[in-house]
C-alpha cells in the first residue's frame, strides 16, 4: 500500500521556525532509527510546526485525545482508514505502533501521533507496561520499516518521562524541544511603527504564536488589547487558566504561584510563605511551571558552581501582563466592568512597567550576540549595598542589569531605562558610587576595576550624558533601535 503526500492548507501562513525544519529535514534523511520525542508548551506551535514538515511527505498525522484507550483507538483506526483502504483492528496501543511501522515496508514513511500521552494508562504501573510493549513492538518491526515517528505532547512532564532511563523508550527517543520564538522569531509576526511600539507588543506577547498572532498587529496595541484580553468575550481573556487547566491536575495553586510572581521576581521563600506552604513544597510545582517556560529561575551572573539562592520570575510576557492585570480584576470585568475603564485606570499608567523586564533582556541579548568577545558570561546582578551604608540604613541592596564576565573579571556592565525622559548623568554617578564598589565587595571576589560602560535607553540621552560619552572611552550609549532585531522598524 502507499500512501500519499500530506497536504496542509495553511502551509503558506506558516512563519518562522527555520532552524526547527532544517534539524527536522536532517532527522528525516538521516540514518538514526531513532523516534522523534517533540515536546512544548501548549500553544508553542507544534502542530503547525509539524504539519509545515509534513507537508508534501508520505505523511499521515493522527491526534490523540482524552478518553478511554478503547475509544481512543477506535478513533485512530477510523482515522487510518482512507490510508489504509480498510478500517484496521486495533487492539492496544502496542498493536497500534506494529501497524505504523508496518506502514513503511515499502516506502518511507512519515508518522506523527500528536498529543502521545492521552494514549497511555493513568495508573503510573500500565503506562510502563503499555511502553515495555512498544518497546517490544519497535524491537520486532523497525529493521524492516522505513517509517519514521514523532511522538508530540504538550504535557512536559509525561514527555520527558518517557525520555528518563527508567522509561522503557530510553535509548529509542530523540528529545525535540519546541521552544517560545526568539526575538528574532517574532519579528514576522509583529507590526509596529516604531521600535517602542514593536518592543510593546513583544513585551505583551511573549514567544507564544497565538499571542504573537492575536496582538502582534491588527490595528493599535490598545485597542488590541482591550478587544482579546481585557474584554470578558475576548479570545484570550481566560486563556492562563485553560492552558493551566489541560496541562496539569492542581490549576489553582498554580495559579496562586503565578499571581504572586507576577508582582516582581521573589526567592522561594517570597512564593512559599503569602501561600502558608513550605518552600520545599513548592519546588516540584516550580519545576513543573518551569518546564513550561512560563517561569524561570536565576542566579546572580556571578554566582558560582552549587550556588543556591535562587528567586523566581515570570518568563512567558503574555502570562505576566494576564496576572498582573486580567486576574485581579477579573471579577469586576465579568459583573460589569469595561474593558475601556480597566485600561484608563489600571493598564496604561503600569504598561511601562510591564514592558521594563522584556526590555533588559532584549538588551542582555544584544550584549551576547554584540560582545561576545568580550564577555563570555552575560546576565544581571543583584547582591546587599555597601557595609557602611546598610549599617547607616541609607541602602539595603543593589542591582545591576548587565553584567559581563570573563576570566576572573568583569568586563562591561549596563543599565537599561525604559523611561519617557532622556537618560541623565546621574546613572553614572548610581555606578560609580554604589553599584560597582557593592558588586566589589560581593563573595563572587572579581575583578571589578576598569569595565566597559553599557547604557540603554528607550527615550535617548541628555546632552550632558552624551559629553560624558564622547569625554569617556569607557562608556557607550546604545539607542533603542540599535537592539531590536533587524526586521523590526528602525
Amino acid at each position: 500500500m502507499n500512501v500519499d503526500a500530506y497536504s496542509w492548507p495553511s502551509r503558506d501562513r506558516f512563519l518562522n521556525r527555520g532552524e526547527e525544519l532544517a534539524a527536522l529535514e536532517r532527522w528525516w534523511k538521516g540514518g538514526s532509527r531513532r523516534l522523534l520525542a517533540m515536546l512544548g508548551r501548549r500553544r508553542v506551535g507544534k502542530s503547525w510546526l509539524f504539519r509545515a514538515f509534513a507537508h508534501g511527505k508520505p505523511a499521515i498525522v493522527l491526534v490523540a485525545e482524552r478518553g478511554t484507550p478503547g475509544d481512543q483507538l477506535g478513533k485512530l483506526a477510523a482515522a487510518l482508514e482512507p490510508a489504509l483502504g480498510l478500517r484496521p483492528t486495533i487492539a492496544d496501543v502496542a498493536d497500534l505502533f506494529r501497524l505504523l511501522l508496518r506502514l513503511g515496508r515499502d516506502q518511507k514513511v512519515l508518522v506523527v501521533i500528536d498529543e502521545f500521552p492521552h494514549l497511555l494508562p493513568s495508573s503510573r504501573a500500565k503506562a510502563t507496561a503499555a511502553l515495555s510493549a512498544i518497546q517490544a513492538a519497535i524491537e520486532d518491526e523497525q529493521d524492516a520499516s522505513r517509517t519514521r515517528l514523532i511522538l508530540c505532547g504538550s504535557q512536559i512532564g509525561q514527555m520527558e518521562g518517557l525520555l528518563r532511563g527508567d522509561s522503557p523508550l530510553h535509548g529509542r527517543l530523540q528529545r525535540f524541544a519546541v521552544e517560545p520564538l526568539s526575538p528574532e522569531g517574532a519579528a514576522q509576526f509583529i507590526e509596529a511603527a516604531s521600535p517602542r511600539e514593536w518592543l510593546e507588543r513583544f513585551a505583551v506577547s511573549g514567544g507564544i504564536p497565538l499571542y504573537l498572532s492575536d496582538l502582534g498587529g491588527g490595528g493599535p496595541l490598545p485597542r488590541r488589547l482591550r478587544e482579546q484580553v481585557l474584554d470578558r468575550y475576548g479570545a484570550l481573556f481566560n486563556e492562563p487558566p485553560y492552558v493551566l487547566q489541560q496541562e496539569l491536575r492542581q490549576p489553582g495553586f498554580y495559579l496562586s504561584i503565578l499571581e504572586r510572581l507576577a508582582r516582581g521576581p521573589t526567592r522561594v521563600d517570597g512564593i512559599a510563605g503569602p501561600l502558608g506552604e513550605t518552600s520545599q513544597s513548592l519546588s516540584e510545582y516550580l519545576r513543573t511551571l518551569i518546564e513550561m517556560r512560563i517561569v524561570e529561575r536565576e542566579l546572580p551572573v556571578t554566582a558560582r558552581p552549587g550556588s543556591v539562592g535562587y528567586r523566581y520570575r515570570l518568563a512567558d510576557g503574555f502570562f505576566g501582563f494576564w496576572f498582573r492585570f486580567v486576574r485581579p480584576y477579573q471579577d469586576e470585568l465579568e459583573t460589569g466592568m469595561s474593558a475601556d475603564d480597566l485600561w484608563e485606570s489600571e493598564v496604561a499608567p503600569a504598561l511601562a512597567q510591564h514592558v521594563a523586564p522584556a526590555f533588559e533582556q532584549l538588551c542582555r541579548r544584544w550584549v551576547r550576540t554584540e560582545l561576545g568577545d568580550t564577555a563570555s558570561r552575560v546576565g544581571s546582578w543583584w547582591g546587599p549595598a555597601l557595609h557602611r551604608l546598610r549599617r547607616a540604613g541609607e541602602r539595603e541592596s543593589e542591582e545591576i542589569d548587565v553584567v559581563g564576565t570573563r576570566r576572573g573579571r568583569v568586563t562591561l556592565v549596563g543599565e537599561c531605562k525604559w523611561t519617557r525622559k532622556p537618560l541623565s548623568a546621574r546613572i553614572l554617578r548610581e555606578l560609580d558610587e554604589f553599584k560597582l564598589p557593592a558588586l566589589a565587595q560581593s563573595d563572587a571576589k572579581l575583578d571589578v576595576e576598569g569595565p566597559t560602560i553599557l547604557l540603554f535607553s528607550r527615550s535617548g540621552f541628555t546632552q550632558g550624558l552624551k559629553e560624558a560619552a564622547r569625554r569617556r572611552g569607557d562608556l557607550r550609549l546604545v539607542r533603542l533601535e540599535e537592539i531590536v532585531p533587524a526586521d523590526a522598524p528602525g
